[in-house]
C-alpha cells in the first residue's frame, strides 16, 4: 500500500507515495474513494465502465491539480453516478487526461461522506533523492526520494 489514513483533530485525511505526481494523483483519489467505502465491502462484483476524463487546470501549482483532480472525483461519484475506481492519468500542460474505470455510484456502500477537499495541509511534491519525509506516529512511515508525495485532508 501506498496511502496512508493523516490523523487530524475534526476531519479526515490521507497521504500517498508514488514515483511520480500522476501516481501519487492516482494513490489520493482512491485513497479518497476507500475512505468513503463501508468496512467489509467490496466493489469488485459491481459492473465497471471505462471511459475518459478531461479536466482542466488553468495552473503549473501541483497542490492546486490535486485539488481540481480530487474535486472531480467527489463531483463525479456525488452528482454523475460515476464511483472511481482505477485510473491512469496524465498531467498536461492546462490539463489532466485520465483513463478511468468507474461503477455505478448508487451501488456502492458508504459509512462516511466526503464534503469537499481543504486547501488545509495540502501538498503534491517531489522529493528529491536521498530527502527524507518524516512519518507520522503511529501509521504513516517515512518516506525517502526520490518520489513524489500526495497529502490532502478532506472536510467530512
Amino acid at each position: 500500500m501506498s496511502r496512508w489514513i493523516l490523523p487530524t483533530t475534526a476531519d479526515i485525511g490521507l497521504r500517498a507515495f508514488s514515483s511520480d505526481p500522476e501516481g501519487a494523483l492516482r494513490e489520493a483519489a482512491l485513497g479518497m474513494q476507500e475512505i468513503q467505502i463501508a468496512t467489509g465491502t467490496s466493489n469488485s462484483e459491481l459492473l465497471r465502465n471505462e471511459t475518459n476524463w478531461t479536466i482542466e487546470t488553468p495552473t503549473e501549482d501541483f497542490d492546486r491539480i490535486l485539488v481540481r483532480w480530487l474535486e472531480e472525483v467527489l463531483y463525479r461519484g456525488q452528482a454523475e453516478g460515476e464511483w472511481l475506481n482505477d485510473a491512469s492519468i496524465e498531467i498536461l500542460d492546462g490539463r489532466i487526461q485520465a483513463s478511468v474505470i468507474t461503477v455505478d455510484s448508487e451501488l456502492v456502500k458508504r459509512e462516511l461522506e466526503i464534503k469537499a477537499v481543504t486547501m488545509h495541509e495540502i501538498a503534491l511534491v517531489e522529493i528529491r533523492e536521498g530527502q527524507i519525509i518524516p512519518g507520522i506516529e503511529p501509521d504513516i512511515p517515512s518516506f525517502e526520494g526520490p518520489g513524489w508525495m500526495a497529502q490532502v485532508v478532506f472536510d467530512i
